[in-house]
C-alpha cells in the first residue's frame, strides 16, 4: 500500500473516530441504558470470529486460572490495612478509554476503589516515533503509583515496525521480537513500582481483514502474557453471538434482551459493550483485593505465592448491578487525583490494516 493511500485511509478513519468519541462521551454523561437503541436490532453481520487465538488464551478463561503469579504487593497490603482506596490504573489507547469508563462504573469509590485513566488515544507499541510508551508510563507513574494495572493496546498496532535498522512486517518474527521486548519492559516498569497487571485483549472486528490482523495480535499478546505470568482477558468470545459471528446487538446478561454493544465503526464498543467485556475482570480484581484484605488482617501470616480464581473468598455476582454511570458534572465535583483529569473517553477509530515503516504519520485517531 502506498504512503498516500495509507494516509488517505487513516484520515477517513480519523473522522469516524471523532463521531464515535462524541457518541461515547454522551453515553458516559447519562444513564448507560441510554446507549440501547429503541429500534429493532439488525441482523448479525456474517463475519465469523477468528479462532486462531482460542487455544492460546484458553488457560486465561478457565475457572481455575491463576489470578497472578506474584505475591501480594506491600503497597496493596498497606492500602487495604488502612482501608485506603485501591488505586487501579488503566493504560492503553482509545480501547483503554472505554475500559477505564467501564471499570470506573463497576469499581466505584464507595467500595474503596480509585480507577485512574492513564490511557491515551492514537498510541501503541508500533508508534514510538509519536510517543515512547515506556518513557511515558515512567512519567505517569512518577509520584502516583498504582496497585493494579489494566492494559489494553493493539488496535493502532496493525502495521510494521523498525527492528535493528530494518523494516519488520506485521507479526513477522522480527516484529514479534521488537514489540515483545517493548511490552516486556513496559510491564516491568509497572511491576517495579508494585502493581499487579492484567492485559485486556481486543474483541472481534466487523471488517474481516482487520479482524484477521487483530486475531493474530491477540494470539501474540496472549502468548507473551503467559510467559510473563500476566492474566490475559480474552474478550473475543464475549463479543460474538451464539453462532460465533460479529453482532452489533448481543443479549443483556440479566434480561437477555438484545442491547447495542458496538459502535458504528465496527471496531469500538458501546458503553454497555465495554461493561460486558470487563465485568469478569472487575470481579477478579474485587476477589484479589478481598483476599489481600483478609491476608492483611492475619498477623504473621506468610504471603501466598498465588491466588486462584477458584479461591474460596466470597465474591459478588459477576454481573454488576444496573446503575447509571456518574454524570460528567458529578465526576468533576469529586476531588481529583494527582493524575490526568478524569473525563469521558473519546474513541479513536483504527481499522485500517497496514504495513508501513515506523515513521511519523498522521494519527489514525
Amino acid at each position: 500500500m502506498s504512503v498516500f493511500r495509507l494516509l488517505a485511509d487513516r484520515t477517513a478513519i480519523l473522522f469516524l473516530g471523532v463521531g464515535v468519541g462524541a457518541a461515547i462521551g454522551y453515553a458516559f454523561a447519562g444513564d448507560i441504558r441510554e446507549t440501547v437503541s429503541p429500534v429493532a436490532p439488525p441482523q448479525a453481520q456474517t463475519v465469523v470470529a477468528q479462532s486462531a487465538n482460542a487455544s492460546a488464551t484458553a488457560a486465561a478463561a478457565k475457572p481455575d486460572a491463576l489470578e497472578c503469579a506474584m505475591p501480594f504487593q506491600p503497597r496493596l497490603l498497606a492500602a487495604v490495612s488502612k482501608d485506603d482506596k485501591v488505586r487501579i490504573g488503566v493504560f492503553g489507547d482509545s480501547f483503554g478509554d472505554g475500559v477505564w469508563a467501564a471499570l470506573y462504573h463497576q469499581l466505584p469509590a464507595r467500595d474503596h476503589f480509585q480507577v485512574i485513566k492513564f490511557s491515551q488515544q492514537s498510541t501503541g507499541f508500533t508508534r514510538y516515533a509519536s510517543l515512547n510508551l515506556e518513557d511515558h508510563v515512567a512519567e505517569q507513574l512518577a509520584g502516583q503509583p498504582v496497585d493494579v494495572a489494566v492494559i489494553s493496546f493493539g488496535a493502532n498496532d496493525t502495521q510494521g515496525v523498525m527492528h535493528q535498522g530494518k523494516f519488520a512486517p506485521l507479526l513477522s518474527p522480527a516484529w514479534k521480537d521488537e514489540i515483545g521486548a517493548r511490552i516486556d519492559r513496559y510491564i516491568g516498569l509497572l511491576r517495579k513500582q508494585g502493581a499487579i497487571v492484567y492485559w485486556v485483549g481486543l474483541p472481534v472486528m466487523k471488517k474481516p481483514s482487520f479482524d484477521t490482523d487483530i486475531s493474530g495480535m491477540n494470539a501474540f499478546f496472549a502468548d507473551r502474557m503467559r510467559r510473563l505470568d500476566v492474566p490475559f482477558i480474552d474478550t473475543r468470545p464475549m463479543s460474538v453471538d451464539a453462532n460465533g459471528l460479529y453482532a452489533a446487538y448481543l443479549p443483556d446478561p440479566l434480561s437477555q434482551t438484545p442491547r447495542l454493544m458496538r459502535a458504528n465503526d465496527g471496531i469500538h464498543m458501546s458503553m454497555g459493550g465495554y461493561q460486558r467485556l470487563t465485568a469478569g475482570l472487575a470481579e477478579r480484581i474485587r476477589r484479589y483485593v478481598e483476599a489481600a484484605r483478609e491476608h492483611a488482617e492475619k498477623d504473621g501470616a506468610a504471603l501466598p505465592r498465588t491466588i486462584s480464581a477458584s479461591s474460596s473468598v466470597p465474591v459478588r455476582p459477576i454481573v454488576p448491578e444496573a446503575r447509571p454511570l456518574p454524570r460528567i458534572a458529578e465526576v468533576k465535583a469529586r476531588p481529583k487525583p494527582d493524575t490526568t483529569e478524569e473525563r469521558a473517553p473519546d474513541a479513536e477509530a483504527q481499522g485500517a490494516s497496514a504495513t508501513a515503516p515506523e515513521v511519523p504519520v498522521k494519527p489514525i485517531a
